[in-house]
């Protein structure tokens, strides 16, 4: 068995999760901030990427100080590049990092979990922090490439996209779905379960369809 998976994001109007330069745009609404907030109440843990914590350095918690209450922080870092002085590792929350396994890289955390040679494998990360740590749900926030590596693995279970009322542009910005060299085939096939108007954007939540 493996967690439940809900990725959320928010895009511009022309699908960009950033400026080329990955340098973070307000895109969400303050109804859409709100709703977040709500959102991470209800997992028990919340993963990202390496790229977000470099770029943006967010600290992933809704409860200053409360390590008991807030979800468990869950970073993809294959080689290392967190630093150690990020927010995510600091003590308002448990964090797991997820490296590869000839990475020796060590950081002041909950767990490291070291899974995968090319890259990181998310089968056996899954069944670890189901198994071993006893996470039944994740909200996963980003980046692109953590967000397409998980609809290549077809391990998404409900997708949750707020479109902003702005165009970013560049073609070199990223988006939901990154990753160098990969495409599905047909794509993914999405349901549409639920949309909602929350400000100046749209909330659109779907649940992928695996052939």
């Amino acid at each position: 068995m493996r967690p439940f998976i809900h990725v959320n994001c928010a895009m511009s109007a022309d699908g960009k999760l950033a400026g080329e330069d990955r340098t973070q745009v307000r895109i969400s609404s303050d109804e859409d901030k709100t709703r977040v907030k709500n959102l991470r109440k209800k997992y028990d843990a919340i993963m990202v990427g390496v790229g977000t914590i470099v770029a943006d350095d967010p600290h992933l918690t809704f409860k200053d100080g409360d390590y008991d209450t807030n979800p468990i922080r869950v970073v993809l870092d294959p080689h290392g590049r967190t630093p150690e002085d990020a927010q995510v590792l600091d003590e308002r929350a448990p964090t797991v990092m997820v490296t590869l396994e000839d990475c020796d890289v060590e950081w002041d955390c909950e767990e490291i979990i070291r899974a995968g040679k090319d890259s990181i494998d998310l089968d056996k990360v899954m069944e670890e922090l189901a198994e071993e740590i006893g996470i039944e749900n994740i909200l996963v926030e980003g980046g692109g490439r953590t967000i397409a590596s998980l609809f290549k693995a077809r391990m998404v279970d409900r997708y949750s996209v707020f479109v902003g009322g702005l165009v970013i542009g560049g073609a070199n910005a990223p988006t939901p779905c990154d990753g160098d060299g990969w495409v599905a085939e047909n794509g993914i096939k999405l349901e549409l379960k639920d949309f909602e108007v929350l400000g100046n954007g749209a909330l659109l939540t779907f649940e992928p369809r695996y052939e």
